[in-house]
């Protein structure tokens, strides 16, 4: 008797190693991976929730569309950094979004993030900013991991200096003063 199965196993694990391949870090309360097409008015929506988006750079609907087709063109591409979805490990619910990238030529990768006003004062950024720090020094040859945040945004100060960046001289981006850290691969080793 033929085994009538095989076909349809080998096409599960197919699945669940392309899936693996998308999860960038996971732990008990989220995982990060990657987007999917269909999660597209998710992200958007995200974005449209004037809290969330207080000190972040200001973009229409479109263009914060075009950003997340080209997150999954970066995807398709194999690109090591990127933007990231953050789901709860429990339900699913859609936490936010993450991101790491280069912050100029010279190559210390940036890392960046949004997340739902539910999910805020939940310890769940800090811990987010630790496994992309990991994921960075990792899979990139990068010796520092940057940070900026708007001068206001004390939150995220606190969570970036919670996660182990270290606070720096102020710099000026996109026409503004703005709060800077850093930290060095070999401070962790």
């Amino acid at each position: 008797m033929r085994n009538c199965f095989a076909p349809q196993l080998v096409g599960v694990i197919f699945l669940v190693l392309l899936a693996m391949e998308t999860v960038i870090a996971q732990n008990s309360r989220f995982i990060i991976r990657q987007f999917l097409p269909e999660e597209k008015n998710m992200y958007v929506d995200l974005w449209a929730d004037a809290e969330v988006a207080l000190y972040l750079p200001k973009r229409t609907q479109e263009e914060t569309r075009q950003i997340f087709k080209a997150a999954l063109q970066d995807y398709t591409a194999g690109e090591v950094l990127g933007k990231w979805g953050i789901f709860n490990a429990a339900d699913n619910d859609f936490i936010g979004m993450c991101l790491l990238r280069y912050f100029n030529e010279s190559g210390p990768v940036e890392i960046g993030y949004a997340l739902h006003k539910k999910y805020w004062g939940k310890g769940i950024a800090t811990a987010m900013a630790k496994a992309l720090i990991s994921y960075a020094f990792d899979k990139t040859n990068t010796q520092e991991i940057v940070a900026v945040t708007s001068l206001e945004n004390v939150g995220s100060q606190y969570v970036l200096e919670k996660a182990g960046l270290r606070r720096q001289e102020n710099i000026n981006r996109f026409g503004a003063e703005a709060a800077f850290f850093k930290l060095n691969k070999a401070d962790l080793y």
